[in-house]
């Protein structure tokens, strides 16, 4: 880049304006009022992708986004009479006194998708043809490997078959890690919790950071998982599909979507939003996440009651 610093980071993203933000959303004049205030645009409760910094991904990746419109001309993959359950497959071990629950991974799956989530006994990383390599924190695994021994194991009433594991993951020898891969076709993802640890390693574990662990990977897991829906990554909101180029990106990002994607997840499978932000805000009570459940809260007052 011949530029200067400045007038390249100021070339590389433009957040949309609020015109852009309604457009992505579309027309909802056909749909019920409930489900308009749901996808409602102009709403306090969602706020507008800020501008992004240096290191943040947008102003490493040139991405254009994904309005509701092309979403649906995309003809993602949807849910059918078939093809009903999420499956997570533990790959590696996962101590208890350092790795999230899956148990409450599975849980919060289930509720943010609306469907069973059902999880397969542990399936250990060596032997399987899955290339590696060394890292001062320990080996990677290279996600196409991942993904490409997953995709003919799919059981035949999934949706999705999504690998989690402890082990640090990269896509690409250029790259230094990343936090997951999905495919958008093939209903296969991988999501590593490695990078989520507390500074010592795991030990001496506190409430507060187990609740900030099991955060971080239930952000993953949704985000990922929501690529299975073809949802691209989010320019138009600060929203859990937003691309992560670190922690601390993916730390500033929410663990709900806004109201683009929650429409593109909602045409994908059809839900009633204000059942599933209470059962959301259960949870979020049960893991300690006192923040989500005040913008839970604020959202189903937003909301007519009942009704898709």
């Amino acid at each position: 880049m011949k530029l200067g610093d400045a007038q390249w980071f100021l070339k590389t993203f433009v957040p949309p304006g609020e015109a852009e933000r309604k457009e992505a959303v579309g027309n909802t004049s056909g749909i019920s009022p409930n489900l308009q205030a749901a996808f409602d645009p102009t709403h306090a409760s969602f706020s507008p992708i800020p501008t992004p910094g240096r290191s943040d991904w947008l102003a490493n990746i040139s991405e254009t986004g994904q309005t509701f419109s092309q979403y649906q001309r995309s003809r993602p993959n949807r849910p059918d009479q078939r093809r009903t359950t999420i499956y997570l497959q533990p790959l590696g071990a996962f101590p208890p006194d350092v790795a999230p629950s899956l148990s409450r991974l599975a849980e919060f799956a289930s509720v943010f998708f609306g469907m069973p989530v059902k999880q397969l006994p542990e399936e250990s990383i060596q032997g399987l043809p899955i290339e590696s390599r060394p890292r001062a924190q320990g080996r990677q695994i290279l996600t196409g490997d991942v993904l490409t021994w997953f995709k003919p194991r799919v059981p035949k009433d999934a949706y999705c078959l999504l690998a989690v594991t402890m082990t640090d993951l990269y896509p690409d020898p250029k790259w230094n890690f990343v936090f997951g891969q999905g495919s958008l076709k093939d209903r296969v993802g991988v999501y590593s919790f490695a990078r989520y640890l507390p500074p010592d390693g795991g030990t001496n574990v506190s409430n507060s950071v187990e609740r900030l662990l099991l955060l971080r990977s239930c952000k993953v897991l949704a985000h990922e998982t929501g690529h299975m829906f073809g949802i691209k990554h989010c320019v138009h909101y600060h929203c859990l599909m937003n691309g992560s180029n670190g922690l601390s990106e993916t730390d500033a990002a929410p663990i709900h979507l806004c109201p683009v994607c929650l429409r593109k997840l909602h045409f994908a499978k059809p839900f009633d939003v204000e059942q599933r932000y209470r059962k959301l805000r259960t949870l979020s009570k049960q893991f300690g996440w006192e923040s989500e459940e005040r913008w839970l809260r604020t959202r189903m007052s937003s909301l007519a009651p009942g009704g898709e």
